[in-house]
């Protein structure tokens, strides 16, 4: 897999390396959401009690935000922003090289997938979104699966990828990529690194192309 140095320049924008995830700043308040939300889910989790692990009253709360689903809808926003931001840069880092282009792809969405494991745990909750805010967070994420299945597309067109189906295949690439939250912990075996490895593997394998470990 190639190797990124200084900043990735995206439609005219800078994008830091794609490789690298700093800690998410948040404000207090969608800090103390999160952490809720990831303990014991959006259902499970009162408006009383993010406002009790903040510190503040619960109007002074809701003078930042709506209701609760606001603050979902917030994190989840920032969660699918950030990955698909961060998939643009590795894509663009990948030339006009199929395999290479849709390792880093999936490299990244790994990375942020371990490395952020609480916001993108997460997007599970996004079946508690009102139909409007449900379409905001599709319209954004959806743009990640249309990059994937580009690439897909464009390396079967090429010949250098085998799929018959590439819509197919590209959902089911992200699907494995969305299960890790499910099963990864930072305190095991396998580190981000290796787990964006091993899956680049599998990828490159399902789409028919020679691995470039």
């Amino acid at each position: 897999m190639g190797t990124s140095t200084g900043d990735t320049v995206t439609d005219g924008v800078a994008v830091p390396d794609w490789r690298k995830l700093e800690a998410t700043e948040l404000t207090p308040i969608l800090s103390a959401a999160l952490d809720a939300f990831y303990e014991t889910g959006f259902h499970g989790t009162s408006v009383r009690e993010i406002a009790r692990r903040v510190g503040v009253t619960v109007p002074a709360l809701y003078y930042h935000h709506e209701n609760k689903e606001g603050l979902l809808i917030a994190l989840l926003e920032l969660s699918t922003s950030d990955v698909l931001s961060r998939a643009h840069a590795a894509d663009a880092d990948g030339g006009d090289d199929p395999v290479q282009r849709l390792s880093n792809v999936i490299e990244a969405i790994v990375l942020r997938m371990t490395l952020r494991a609480r916001l993108a745990a997460l997007e599970g909750e996004s079946r508690y979104l009102s139909p409007d805010n449900r379409q905001r967070y599709r319209a954004v994420r959806k743009g990640v699966e249309q990059l994937v299945r580009s690439i897909v597309e464009e390396g079967t067109a090429s010949g250098v990828f085998d799929v018959d189906d590439p819509a197919e295949t590209t959902r089911a690439l992200l699907g494995m990529c969305q299960s890790i939250p499910r099963w990864y912990h930072s305190e095991g075996t396998l580190t981000p690194e290796e787990v964006a490895a091993k899956y680049v593997d599998i990828t490159l394998k399902t789409v028919g192309a020679p691995s470039r470990r």
